[in-house]
């Protein structure tokens, strides 16, 4: 888009923008802010930045130098909550000396530097994919963890729990446990909801190609937005995330992203669609392939499949991740790709024939996920089996087109598991991340960052008692 500096200033005035925010990201993936006067948006913002605190945004400090927030004004919106006229605004993270440089620990520089060693290889010329985002949305949620007391508990009218409330509110039409997948009306009471996140988005430049209710009968959704660029879809899945959990507060309900809320039900994925395009073609497709994928395509899908375990610790991040990755809920739980075949953790869309559409989506990802963290390191790990020629039919990893869940013990033996528990993908992240540090994509220091912080939540969590130990354990 390429906005100029006076034509962002000529918008401000014509729509009488009183504050300009700035949305910076933080290491876990949540944004913070930061807000100025319309009348403070000068040129000299982009000269010398705002400077921030790195250190409490969980990034390690940069010895000897200024962090600053440079604001990106192609990513400029109007935010549709503020009460007071505001437009948005994401950016980068760069270092002041003689020369600015990017903070090379900024996810979104990340993002960006993955996308440029891609370019520099030779690989393709853009990576383009296309997120499915699945979440909840709940009436109430509470939940506390003290020495005494250790709870969650959440409500949804429509849910089945709530079959036999004796309310004026209960009107029957209550969904029944994984019983949710395209629901229609009256049944269906978020409806109006998502068809009022999916308006907002499009005007926030994020368009948006289908809503649907999801399988889980407890106030599961989903909103698939079109295809886009890697660095600009990571952008996007943070206005996604923004504009569902504003929407739903603003409407008196709540929304989250966690891969698993609810027991026994469906939990939320984050499948990421995935293509490369080079000179304006795909790179993906061969119309005598299997599933009409090229080579290109094969080797990409071996990269992905050889680091699976590894890149987990980056699209799956958080303890709960791995309640979701288990049997029975659409989700995988094994290292192999097939068409058509949910089981799979790298699923081929039998419905995608054409050539610029000839894709695969990865199925483990959710959205705990830092998404520039992910996103360029899904990229990375598929630029290794490009360079590597890995081809997946050489090291039993499918094509799978049977159902994952009902194998044999003797052949389920044979195929490679997801870690179960995000130690172990934090194990295989520290024995294997070459593929991410090429081209200095993933600074080495961030990764030990990471893999301390989240090595800590997990000790943390692991040492709560839990109340399925005290059902299990407590009259022993």
């Amino acid at each position: 888009m390429n906005r100029s500096i006076k034509e962002v200033q000529e918008f401000i005035k014509t729509n009488n923008i009183e504050m300009i925010d700035f949305k910076m990201i933080d290491l876990d993936g949540r944004w913070r802010h930061l807000t100025i006067p319309a009348a403070n948006f000068k040129e000299s913002v982009f000269e010398f930045g705002i400077g921030f605190d790195g250190s409490n945004y969980g990034y390690a400090p940069t010895e000897n130098s200024d962090m600053v927030f440079i604001p990106d004004i192609d990513t400029m919106t109007v935010d549709p909550f503020a009460g007071i006229p505001t437009v948005g605004m994401i950016g980068d993270v760069m270092i002041i000396g003689k020369e600015n440089k990017p903070f090379d620990q900024y996810p979104r520089n990340i993002a960006k530097s993955a996308e440029r060693y891609m370019k520099e290889q030779g690989i393709a010329d853009e990576m383009v994919i296309g997120p499915e985002f699945e979440f909840h949305v709940f009436d109430t949620v509470s939940y506390e963890v003290e020495s005494n007391r250790v709870f969650y508990h959440l409500d949804t009218e429509e849910a089945e729990w709530n079959t036999g409330r004796t309310t004026s509110r209960n009107n029957g039409y209550n969904v029944s446990q994984k019983g949710g997948y395209h629901i229609d009306v009256p049944k269906d009471i978020t409806y109006d909801l998502r068809s009022r996140m999916c308006m907002l988005l499009n005007k926030c430049g994020v368009p948006v190609k289908y809503h649907h209710r999801e399988v889980g009968g407890s106030g599961q959704l989903e909103i698939e937005v079109e295809l886009g660029g890697m660095c600009a879809m990571a952008d996007n899945t943070m206005i996604v995330k923004y504009i569902v959990k504003n929407c739903a507060a603003a409407e008196g309900k709540t929304a989250t992203f966690m891969p698993k809320p609810i027991h026994r039900e469906a939990g939320n994925g984050m499948h990421v669609h995935m293509l490369l395009m080079k000179d304006g073609k795909p790179l993906f497709y061969d119309e005598d392939g299997y599933a009409g994928l090229s080579k290109t395509a094969h080797y990409f899908i071996g990269g992905l499949l050889k680091h699976i375990a590894s890149l987990c610790a980056l699209t799956n991040p958080s303890t709960n991740s791995y309640k979701r990755l288990i049997p029975g809920f659409e989700a995988p739980v094994t290292i192999g790709y097939a068409t058509a075949n949910r089981s799979a953790v790298i699923r081929i869309p039998a419905y995608a024939k054409s050539p610029e559409t000839k894709r695969f989506e990865l199925r483990n990802p959710d959205a705990t996920c830092n998404p520039y963290f992910a996103y360029a390191a899904i990229l990375m790990a598929g630029i290794d089996g490009i360079e590597n020629k890995i081809d997946p039919a050489d090291h039993y990893w499918g094509p799978f087109d049977f159902n994952l869940y009902k194998l044999s013990e003797e052949e389920q033996v044979k195929i490679e598991s997801l870690p179960r528990t995000l130690d172990e993908a934090l194990d295989a992240l520290e024995k294997d991340h070459d593929y991410l540090t090429k081209g200095g994509v993933f600074p080495e220091r961030l990764l030990k960052i990471w893999v301390q912080k989240k090595r800590m939540e997990a000790n943390e969590i692991n040492q709560v008692p839990h109340p399925a130990e005290y059902k299990k354990y407590y009259d022993l």
